[in-house]
């Protein structure tokens, strides 16, 4: 298949393919691109035809990584029938990105390549920024100019807040033995959150 693939000009795409599974088994930076090339089937010259080495490769992993999450995250937005449930259902978006996608998701957080050298990385990581940056402001509506708290801030609070119950709870991490899932730890941090900002007053 991955001959097939890279006979009808799929190579970059089969490339990038291979390496998310090769990260899902090694880790960020426990392959070679000579490995990537054996997997798909081609000489180790080959992938160079598309990347210039092995961090441009798991930049792109990145960049379509970031490309999908933006588009979950996006859609869990629409789906909520207020704006407290769209931001609590994108942090289950956000866990659910995690767990499906991992190898991308490991890419874009944990092989420690430069969002900010890579424009089209930039760009997609700054949508899926923004989706959470638009949530937050529906959800900060009903507070007064005065005590309202930068809905920048919040998201990059709950993003923080996300990502670590993904790094503590899940993938076989010390917190996986606690009897509260990740679900129900996000979402619950999230509530204490937003009662700390005034949002939740009931």
């Amino acid at each position: 298949m991955a001959r097939d693939s890279y006979h009808h000009g799929n190579l970059r795409q089969a490339l990038v393919e291979a390496t998310v599974r090769l990260i899902e088994e090694k880790g960020p930076q426990g392959f070679t691109l000579a490995e990537a090339a054996r997997a798909v089937g081609v000489s180790a010259a080959a992938p160079y035809r598309h990347f210039t080495g092995r961090d441009e490769l798991l930049e792109e992993i990145a960049r379509q990584g970031f490309e999908e999450f933006a588009e979950r995250l996006s859609a869990a937005l629409k789906q909520g029938r207020t704006p407290l449930s769209a931001f609590l259902g994108m942090g289950q978006a956000y866990l659910g990105f995690a767990a499906e996608r991992r190898g991308y998701y490991i890419a874009m957080f944990e092989s420690g390549i430069s969002i900010a050298g890579n424009s089209g990385l930039t760009q997609a990581a700054d949508r899926a920024r923004g989706t959470l940056v638009h949530a937050a402001e529906a959800l900060f509506q009903r507070i007064p100019d005065s005590r309202r708290p930068p809905a920048g801030m919040a998201a990059d609070h709950i993003w923080a807040l996300s990502h670590g119950v993904v790094e503590l709870f899940s993938r076989g991490k010390p917190g996986g033995r606690s009897p509260i899932s990740p679900a129900d730890m996000l979402e619950s941090g999230t509530l204490i959150y937003l009662r700390g900002l005034g949002v939740i007053t009931d």
